[in-house]
């Protein structure tokens, strides 16, 4: 799916219309805190100390949205849009 470089849109902290500067941002994979509380309880258990660590249970694939960053070029502030619903192709800027 190609996107535009730039393209008009809606920029919430000038709330009006304005260019803007377009970057690809769909990711599959965001890995958690190593410092939050369940995380270091998961790797303390599975250091031993406790009983059997349950497996994952499966969760049924959800599908991944294309996302695209807008990066407002008179205020620079930058904010989120999904492109499409669902990802069939990933999105990518034109050349």
């Amino acid at each position: 799916m190609n996107v535009p470089k730039e393209l008009n849109g809606y920029c919430p902290t000038c709330k009006k219309h304005t260019k803007q500067k377009v970057k690809v941002s769909t990711s599959k994979f965001k890995p958690g805190r190593t410092l939050a509380w369940g995380t270091r309880k998961y790797n303390r258990k599975l250091l031993g100390y406790h009983g059997k660590v349950k497996g994952k249970a499966k969760v049924k694939k959800q599908g991944i949205r294309n996302k695209v960053m807008l990066e407002c070029l008179t205020c620079h502030k930058k904010h989120e849009r999904v492109v499409s619903s669902r990802m069939k192709k990933k999105a990518e800027t034109q050349k």
